[in-house]
């Protein structure tokens, strides 16, 4: 997909954070784009921003944990703008920060409804629309770092398993969408500028309980955390980095260079295990 200009973009979560700085990027694009989000206020921040800057954008009130809501804004957006060629299933929740031990059952619930079920509903909804301007149509899944590797330090580990997840189906859609025509991209974004725990806990509806306070020490978390700040990438770098991976149709959008090393570690260790279990075999065949 190469051609964004006069091209309709859906960006769920689109009213804050890293979904602000993919509406912004691609608006500047020439892509009308549908900011979709639980907080409809915000989308509609978001939403003025743009045409202020003289873009197009509307704002869309959506919960991506409900495929009935997803529908009606799918119906919503190709009545408005004509059709849908980028969708940017980007929603995400943190629902608990401290160890495994700490995380309930609701934490792992709210984690999985949004960040695993809510990508899949979304694709589920806006599916047709993409089918329909394919193969001008492309797919965007927002996942993490913490998709590709685990970090103890990071003690986000219901958020971390749940972008496992989110790699692994949007690596599965990539193949299955392939012969239609339709690209499929991940976001695996390092850490970037943006207010993801306080949104989350907004956000929170009250069949998944209270979110409980972040649970941090030094040795998990609490010294990186105070420093996260000065490290984390502007949400509005974000967009450019996307479109030059949809260009290209690329499969893993990256953000942070510098934590190439991560992957290569996990990596490394995952063939040393190959190693590892083929060197009995190799002992019994000498």
């Amino acid at each position: 997909m190469h051609d964004l200009n006069g091209r309709v973009a859906v960006v769920t979560g689109g009213g804050s954070g890293i979904g602000r700085g993919l509406s912004l990027g691609l608006a500047a694009e020439g892509m009308t784009v549908a900011v979709a989000d639980l907080q409809t206020a915000k989308a509609e921040a978001v939403a003025g921003e743009i045409e202020a800057a003289g873009g197009r954008a509307f704002a869309v009130g959506v919960d991506v944990t409900s495929a009935a809501a997803l529908a009606a804004a799918a119906k919503e957006v190709v009545a408005r703008a004509g059709g849908v060629n980028l969708l940017c299933a980007n929603a995400g929740v943190i629902a608990h920060v401290g160890p495994l031990a700490a995380h309930g059952i609701e934490d792992w619930e709210y984690s999985l409804s949004v960040n695993v079920l809510g990508v899949v509903k979304t694709v589920d909804a806006f599916l047709p629309a993409l089918r329909a301007s394919a193969p001008d149509a492309h797919v965007l899944t927002t996942a993490s770092l913490g998709g590709l590797v685990s970090e103890v330090r990071a003690p986000i580990g219901a958020y971390t398993a749940s972008k496992y997840a989110c790699v692994g189906y949007s690596e599965m859609l990539r193949a299955e969408l392939a012969e239609e025509g339709i690209g499929v991209s991940v976001l695996c974004p390092g850490v970037v500028a943006s207010n993801l725990l306080g949104t989350s806990i907004e956000n929170r509806p009250d069949a998944f309980g209270v979110q409980a306070a972040p649970q941090l020490t030094p040795e998990r978390g609490g010294d990186d955390a105070a420093r996260l700040a000065d490290f984390a990438m502007p949400a509005e770098e974000v967009g450019p980095i996307v479109v030059r991976a949809i260009r290209a149709n690329r499969l893993h959008v990256l953000t942070h260079p510098q934590t190439r090393y991560l992957v290569e570690q996990r990596f490394r260790a995952l063939l040393d295990d190959f190693d590892f279990a083929a060197a009995p075999a190799q002992r019994q065949e000498t």
